[in-house]
């Protein structure tokens, strides 16, 4: 789904197994998982035994156009809430898109019928932004995501997507109420994921930019696959923001009965191979999203207490690398911007569960200056957190210093990496906007991740203090601080 400026377009207590450990794994029973090829290369199923577990439900919201709630595969019990915000009940759906990426996260499973959902713990949470027509104005979106949160999704699907061009602001769709509502999701701990965006809906094809919201802070943004392990032709390419890869080509998913109904003739009415054209096959970085939403849900379910951050660090971090020996002609090994980290495994992700879990960051968001950034307490000496160059690469801090008062900082960067701190004024609305460089007051130079820098205060108020990660890595920091 595409987005013009204004507009856009359509547990505890189990053991976790290693990703390589000879066992049998659950084989759904649909009868038409035989299509869903991308089960098999997801490795969705291959961390549980011949039985799934009974885990507790996540909430996923699914903000697209709507879902067809008369379809079999989605019984009342599965949508948690619900709500349209455009003129168009949620129930209805016009476009197809919503109810085709339900069915990749959530169709019930080994219920004889269709296709199997990966995500078998997963609760609905329907928001329809599309109209009939498949328009969606930003703040339908942005709206849709509150409502969601508000809700208490735990994961939010957005596979939709407006132009980012960083050279040319008349292309460039960035929205600052999408930005703020996806901030509201991350203060609120929810995983994000997006796709990164097709390039027949950018002015040229390969587009080197991931779209909209994908392309904002601590969102996952998600690239296709094709069958075959090559990076998909139409997949947006990029080196920062594009995180991870999954299949996105010749996808086989559930459609509204009242789509299919049109081509009577075809048996498998409700999936995609009755439907239009558009999903014959359906191709799209639109369906490699879901499938990452999907194991999202599933790590939250098997370990309540994961912080998002720690999610998307797992999910990423434990992708299979792609690379011209498993199918990806153009991309090089190690993170590139074709595929990112690589291909979503979901079994190794499951089995990183059993192991030493990522560091959480609980000051997040805290990607900028303003009201928003944490308050150093008075009584703080040291504080821990983390950095992520693809990801985070920027935490700030605002503290209160009175005339003639002094503040030290000391930081120690993720191990291998260089990173820097900088004071800033107050007043200072951006530490990102090139145009407020005038408002450092100091900052550190040199390789490396030990940096210290110290301040005495000729004017009273609110300063910022940022910690930045300026060359590729990630990982813990701390940052003490001593004021007189």
């Amino acid at each position: 789904m595409k987005r013009a400026a204004a507009l856009v377009f359509l547990a505890l207590g189990l053991v976790f197994p290693s990703a390589s450990s000879a066992r049998e794994s659950f084989v759904p029973t649909d009868p038409l998982v035989k299509y869903q090829y991308y089960l098999e290369q997801d490795h969705a199923f291959d961390a549980f035994g011949d039985t799934l577990p009974k885990l507790n439900p996540v909430n996923v919201a699914i903000i697209d156009s709507g879902l067809d709630i008369t379809h079999p595969e989605f019984p009342k019990k599965l949508v948690w809430a619900a709500k349209s915000f455009v003129n168009t009940p949620w129930s209805v759906d016009e476009q197809g898109h919503g109810t085709f990426v339900a069915g990749e996260i959530a169709a019930a499973i080994d219920n004889g019928k269709g296709i199997a959902g990966i995500a078998f713990p997963a609760q609905l949470i329907i928001a329809k932004i599309a109209s009939a027509d498949g328009s969606i104005s930003v703040d339908a979106e942005a709206a849709a995501i509150r409502w969601s949160v508000d809700h208490g999704a735990q994961v939010i699907n957005l596979s939709l997507g407006g132009v980012r061009d960083p050279l040319d602001p008349h292309d460039d769709t960035y929205s600052p109420e999408e930005a703020s509502a996806l901030q509201y999701a991350v203060r609120h701990n929810v995983v994000i994921v997006a796709a990164v965006g097709n390039s027949d809906e950018a002015p040229r094809s390969p587009w080197p930019w991931a779209s909209y919201p994908a392309a904002l802070p601590h969102v996952i943004g998600v690239s296709a696959l094709t069958e075959s392990g090559n990076v998909a032709s139409f997949s947006n390419r990029d080196a920062i923001y594009n995180d991870i890869s999954a299949p996105g080509e010749d996808i086989f998913s559930t459609l509204p009965l009242a789509l299919t109904k049109q081509n009577p003739t075809c048996v498998d009415q409700g999936y995609s191979d009755c439907g239009p054209s558009d999903f014959r096959p359906a191709d799209g970085t639109s369906f490699a999203a879901p499938q990452v939403a999907a194991a999202a849900a599933l790590l939250l379910a098997l370990r309540p207490t994961l912080r998002a951050d720690q999610v998307s660090n797992i999910l990423e971090r434990s992708a299979t690398d792609v690379n011209s020996a498993d199918g990806c002609l153009k991309c090089p090994g190690g993170r590139d911007a074709f595929t990112g980290w690589g291909r979503l495994d979901i079994s190794k992700a499951v089995a990183a569960l059993g192991e030493p879990l990522p560091p959480a960051d609980h000051f997040e968001p805290n990607d900028n200056a303003g009201s928003l950034a944490p308050v150093l307490p008075p009584a703080r000496r040291i504080l821990k957190a983390t950095l992520d160059y693809w990801d985070d690469p920027i935490d700030v801090y605002r503290f209160h210093l009175a005339t003639g008062h002094s503040v030290s900082f000391a930081l120690k960067g993720p191990a291998g990496t260089t990173s820097k701190l900088v004071l800033w004024k107050p007043g200072t609305r951006s530490v990102m906007d090139l145009r407020h460089s005038n408002m450092k007051v100091a900052q550190t130079t040199g390789r490396g991740s030990l940096h210290r820098l110290s301040f005495r205060a000729q004017v009273p108020g609110w300063y910022y203090i940022e910690a930045k990660l300026v060359t590729r890595g990630f990982g813990q920091y701390t940052l003490s601080i001593k004021r007189t």
